[in-house]
């Protein structure tokens, strides 16, 4: 999961200078012969954590820095430390002492004591080791590595928080939810097993609903009913066509139908015609309708105002099926869904249901 780790980070506290993916660099450089696939300490704290972005030209520079300064004597490495004693004593604390003890502790890297080059002033009266400790890869993580890599570039360009055309909590919950292929395949979540298709429903369910090419409406229609499904005690059923809902449920444990309004949209949702969706609900008995959009204009909650209707964000659906099936839950009850309806009509129920999945997942993460 380190390959979905970037900076600018949502909350790591990173400053906006740096742009980078920090641990695909890492796992690159480990794996490239010319520098014995290994990174000593003092290379990452002097040369690499200063890296603000990243492309092949850049990196093929690294390498060369790298290489001029494995022919330094002890002396120039601890002069060219001491030149700004306080900023290299952090960077060389927080990678020697705590992030590659952490890794090496999880079996991602080996890590081999080297010479201590000299020592840092840290404070008043701490001192830290600049060290020639090395780290490779674990050899039964090279394959995973340079699957991802090749996959996940180390350059690529990392997700804007700041992106003018999407919601920063979108953005985050892109960062969040990377789950790629080969890492699953790695940890046994093969193909043919249910979960491994069921974690990208919750993805394509906020795709289509942005209906991107303009032709995915029908699309996002279809995953909307495949997500329905997922409740274990709902049987949903694609209806469509003109003057008919788009979807149509029975939920089985009250014996009582919803429809549900499939509304993928490039743009912000205008409007919402209650009465045409009163008249979708009547044709097959439904209670209340569940109107289902990625955005949406304020207006439109006037729209739904004292009606049997409720909007919800495709986001915030996707969020709740995901954590789901993340999480292993299999049996999903509706019961909570249904609460939620029948006490908002007439509203927006996406923050209702997303304090709901923070509740019941936050713990358990």
């Amino acid at each position: 999961m380190l390959y979905g780790m970037q900076f600018e980070h949502p909350h790591g506290g990173s400053d906006r200078i740096f742009n980078l993916y920090p641990f695909r660099l890492v796992f690159k450089l480990l794996s490239d012969e010319r520098i014995e696939n290994r990174l000593y300490a003092y290379e990452v704290s002097y040369l690499l954590v200063f890296i603000e972005n990243i492309n092949n030209q850049g990196y093929e520079e690294l390498i060369d820095k790298i290489l001029k300064m494995r022919q330094w004597s002890n002396d120039k490495i601890e002069k060219a430390f001491k030149e700004d004693e306080h900023t290299y004593v952090n960077s060389a604390y927080e990678w020697d002492y705590y992030v590659s003890e952490l890794l090496k502790n999880a079996g991602i890297l080996e890590k081999t004591q080297g010479e201590v080059i000299c020592k840092l002033l840290q404070g008043k009266s701490t001192y830290r080791k600049i060290t020639r400790n090395f780290v490779v890869l674990n050899h039964n993580l090279v394959d995973l590595s340079n699957k991802l890599i090749q996959e996940y570039p180390f350059d690529e360009e990392p997700l804007k928080l700041d992106d003018p055309e999407r919601l920063k909590i979108d953005v985050i919950k892109q960062i969040y939810n990377f789950y790629p292929k080969v890492l699953l395949g790695e940890i046994g979540e093969k193909e043919d097993d249910p979960k491994y298709g069921l974690l990208n429903l919750a993805q394509l369910i906020e795709k289509y609903s942005n209906n991107n090419e303009g032709a995915e409406a029908y699309l996002f229609e279809d995953i909307l009913t495949d997500g329905f499904n997922m409740f274990v005690n709902v049987e949903a059923r694609k209806v469509g066509g003109a003057g008919n809902t788009d979807i149509e449920c029975l939920y089985l444990t009250k014996k009582k139908k919803f429809a549900v309004e499939a509304k993928s949209t490039k743009n912000k949702l205008s409007g919402i015609n209650s009465g045409r969706l009163a008249q979708h609900g009547t044709k097959i008995g439904s209670e209340y309708t569940i109107v289902v959009t990625p955005r949406y204009v304020p207006s439109v909650l006037y729209d739904i105002k004292s009606s049997p209707i409720v909007i919800i964000r495709a986001s915030t659906f996707s969020e709740y099926l995901y954590n789901h099936i993340d999480n292993g839950v299999r049996e999903i009850d509706y019961a909570e869904f249904d609460d939620i309806i029948v006490s908002n009509l007439g509203k927006d129920i996406s923050r209702n249901i997303s304090t709901l999945t923070l509740e019941k997942f936050s713990v358990r993460n």
